[in-house]
């Protein structure tokens, strides 16, 4: 279950850190592709990702479900709901390879220039990059929207970029980034990932409002029709510029692709029984446990996988509020996350499919284990006197119960530390210190969440703790989060490979106060501010390991979330259309590199046709 990809709109970050670009004779090598820690893959002249198949036919629709509503085409501000896929309208200067950790590669950018001290980065254009009306897309385009981004944007952009002391734009298709001493490692690459909008198309509309009218494309798709709330199709441009560059070959293969909206899940999953939506990724353990007994699959018209994936997990949980009165003592935190029985609901719920989140940074080297030594533990030891004693002493280590439902050993400690945070019992209700209810909401944004949150409520009543379950439409989630106007949500908090700048985002002090953060915990720790910067400017993985170690250590000790479960699989079921490399990558599957089969599109539909 990955609650936040239907809750929160993604945040364009996600590229790993940066190193130096391998020497070369001049002092800054003009190179397609920048790495992070090490070196890319890759070599200059590669053909296609190794992931990609180059010959692979273009056309055809594919038909995705999504869940919630839209108004608007722009994701990268506050205002409106932006259609899920909308920031694929729009490509960026460099590319991602997802089989590396940290690498990215030459798109709308030919080439990157990155000196030796680091100060400055250069992106030279593409001569014959083209907006879908036709406009070329020029450095004074990119220029522009960089600094959009940052004015008007969402706050993470403004947080992510502040290394950059200025932008120049040195010739139609070359600008250069200067920056601040000290910028993180990352920041060329985050600055290379940004989105290129279209200035020109913006020049008499205000940005940070609701989009409502197509915008000329920078990718390889343009908006086609669409009808708010109901659905939108991208289709590919027509003699795309980009069509043999390295990063581009093999992919976007589909001639169109439609996302229709649906209510919630459950219907969505009907739809797609009825053909109606033609590939689907499963992320409901019962779903996939007993949801795919039907005629279709039966007959081998759909087709069930799962890819198996070695990406960081990131920390899924149910986040608590520290804005919020109930949830300001960290006693109180850890007893309210003591109550959850992961093993009952794993057995129960999810036939056995998951595994215990127990990092920030679970699935990954990233995250901490045993008690700190060494080079994490002098980044902790000035900070004894802030920190629970037992940081030092005690590995971290949820609790596990036997599966019964009732945590007896979880609910006595829970007890314990509410009655050290100054609660009390009054006619079998738990009351705060100054003497008020205890009580909070958990906000959902899909009714099929509750399967969780109501259990997880039943086991909290026993503590006297009166914990109500609201779910709300995703336009309502949406702004009650942005402004922190909740108790405790379900939501991932993703992580990748090179924990970057987005961690401001997540912990700092700043983003606490700054509306539409991802700080939604309301993280504001000295301890934590202090560790921010030895993770975001590591210059080698040993120095990153120590400091991503503390940091996830100093985070758990918190008891900010209470931690749910991931999975080592992405689970896919698909109408038997569908082509795709047979090459296993880290993510599991990257589904830029499927196509429609023409053989096996016209069997599925000679197949269906004789069924009626």
């Amino acid at each position: 279950m990955r609650p936040r990809a239907l809750g929160r709109r993604p945040v364009l970050l996600g590229l790993g850190g940066l190193c130096a670009v391998p020497a070369a004779a001049r002092a800054a090598a003009a190179t397609p592709g920048l790495a992070g820690i090490g070196t890319p893959a890759l070599p200059p002249d590669f053909p296609h990702f190794p992931w990609a198949n180059p010959d692979a036919p273009k056309g055809g629709e594919a038909r995705f479900a999504v869940i919630g509503t839209f108004d608007s085409f722009n994701p990268f501000i506050l205002q409106g709901e932006a259609a899920f896929a909308a920031y694929r309208l729009f490509d960026s200067l460099l590319y991602r390879n997802d089989d590396e950790p940290d690498s990215a590669y030459a798109r709308l950018a030919a080439t990157v220039e990155l000196p030796p001290d680091r100060r400055a980065v250069t992106f030279t254009l593409h001569e014959a990059a083209r907006f879908s009306d036709g406009a070329p897309i020029t450095a004074a385009d990119a220029a522009w929207s960089f600094d959009t981004l940052r004015r008007h944007g969402r706050p993470q952009y403004r947080q992510v970029t502040e290394g950059v002391e200025s932008v120049r734009v040195e010739a139609p298709l070359r600008l250069t980034y200067h920056l601040r001493p000290g910028a993180d490692r990352e920041l060329p690459l985050i600055l290379g990932s940004l989105p290129v909008l279209p200035r020109h198309f913006w020049k008499d509309r205000p940005f940070d409002h609701p989009l409502t009218e197509p915008p000329p494309a920078s990718g390889p798709y343009r908006l086609g029709a669409f009808s708010f709330g109901r659905s939108f199709t991208l289709e590919r441009v027509e003699n795309w510029w980009g069509e043999n560059l390295p990063t581009a070959r093999g992919l976007y293969n589909f001639g169109r692709m439609t996302y229709e909206y649906f209510r919630d899940s459950g219907v969505a999953m009907q739809a797609f029984k009825a053909g109606q939506i033609d590939w689907r990724q499963e992320n409901i353990a019962r779903e996939w446990a007993t949801g795919y007994d039907f005629p279709a699959v039966r007959k081998g018209w759909v087709i069930r996988r799962s890819f198996r994936q070695h990406l960081p997990a990131g920390m899924q949980g149910f986040v608590m509020n520290t804005r919020r009165p109930q949830f300001a003592d960290r006693r109180v935190r850890e007893a309210v996350a003591l109550a959850f029985d992961f093993q009952w609901m794993n057995r129960t719920l999810f036939y056995g499919a998951y595994r215990r989140t127990e990092s920030y940074f679970a699935n990954s080297d990233l995250a901490c284990s045993g008690v700190p030594e060494g080079a994490e533990l002098a980044l902790l030891a000035p900070w004894r006197e802030k920190l629970p004693a037992k940081l030092f002493t005690t590995p971290f280590v949820l609790p596990r119960t036997n599966g019964s439902g009732y945590n007896r050993a979880g609910l006595t400690r829970a007890m314990a530390l509410l009655q050290e945070a100054g609660c009390r019992v009054v006619d079998l209700r738990l009351r705060d210190p100054e003497g008020r209810p205890f009580a909070f909401e958990i906000l959902l944004n899909e009714p099929t969440f509750e399967r969780v949150a109501l259990p997880y409520r039943s086991w909290l009543a026993r503590l006297g703790i009166d914990a109500s379950v609201r779910t709300v439409d995703a336009a309502e989630y949406q702004r009650r989060t942005d402004h922190f106007d909740f108790d405790m949500i379900m939501t991932v908090i993703p992580e990748g490979d090179r924990p970057g700048p987005e961690q401001y985002s997540y912990w700092s002090c700043r983003a606490a106060h700054t509306v539409g953060s991802d700080n939604l915990a309301g993280v504001c720790d000295p301890v934590v501010e202090a560790l921010l910067p030895a993770v975001v400017n590591a210059e080698d993985r040993p120095t990153l390991l120590a400091a991503a170690h503390a940091l996830d250590r100093v985070l758990l000790w918190n008891w900010y979330v209470v931690p749910n479960w991931y999975s080592g699989d992405t689970r896919v079921a698909y109408w038997n259309r569908f082509g795709y490399p047979n090459v296993p990558v880290r993510p599991g599957m990257i589904l830029d590199s499927w196509w429609i089969d023409p053989t096996l599109d016209a069997a599925l539909d000679a197949a269906r046709g004789n069924h009626g």
